[in-house]
């Protein structure tokens, strides 16, 4: 098997782990954060160790490395991390789900963490550093570019056209041919019919609390 280090020490570093060891060709043999924040020496029973000294204990060359990292910055500091470690010469893994339906001709690009129940239809391409949260639909000849987080149950439909560091919240939806500009983010339940502004904010609109109790209400 294939040894792999996640970069992480978090919630998504001890999922990737799970996946990783349930569901893939590597064996994760260790954990690396930065210096900075290597404040223990084990996570998930392994050896945590920081970035900075990893080199000390593995070859650069026997090992592959998986950033495990979440949205921050809308996936800013998960791209500087992907970046440095690339800077250093490691060759970077990616997770694909058993689970998931990858229908495209296009392999993902690096550091791909694409989950359970994700649907991605023919002629869609995703770029470095994707992370795809469970059951969501990519749509036929769609584009994920860098740097992105899609949460769960997201329809994408055809022809979309996703820039780097956007972050799509549950349940949001694209129309046909369009285009969330960079650093767009989607709250929970929006729906997208036309372009996006960069770095722009949508919202659905909120739920409203009637002046009834729910037994008053015939199901």
């Amino acid at each position: 098997m294939k040894k792999l280090v996640i970069f992480g020490s978090g919630d998504i570093a001890q999922i990737a782990n799970y996946y990783f060891e349930i569901d893939s060709e590597y064996e994760v043999v260790a954990f690396t954060v930065n210096k900075e924040f290597a404040n223990e020496t084990e996570f998930e029973n392994k050896l945590l160790i920081p970035f900075e000294e990893l080199s000390e204990h593995f070859n650069i060359n026997d090992i592959e490395i998986f950033i495990a990292l979440s949205y921050a910055s809308m996936n800013t500091v998960r791209e500087r991390i992907f970046n440095d470690v690339k800077a250093q010469g490691y060759k970077i893994a990616s997770y694909i789900s058993s689970k998931c339906s990858y229908m495209s001709q296009f392999k993902p690009g690096e550091n791909a963490f694409i989950f359970e129940d994700n649907t991605i239809q023919p002629f869609v391409k995703i770029a470095d550093n994707v992370t795809l949260w469970s059951g969501n639909h990519i749509g036929h000849h769609s584009t994920i570019d860098s740097h992105n987080f899609i949460s769960s149950q997201v329809v994408i439909s055809g022809h979309c056209h996703i820039k780097s560091n956007c972050f799509l919240g549950v349940n949001s939806t694209l129309a046909h041919k369009v285009t969330l500009e960079k650093g767009t983010l989607l709250g929970a339940g929006t729906i997208m019919s036309k372009d996006s502004e960069e770095n722009g904010v949508y919202v659905a609109a909120r739920s409203v609390k009637i002046d009834k109790s729910s037994f008053d209400i015939k199901l």
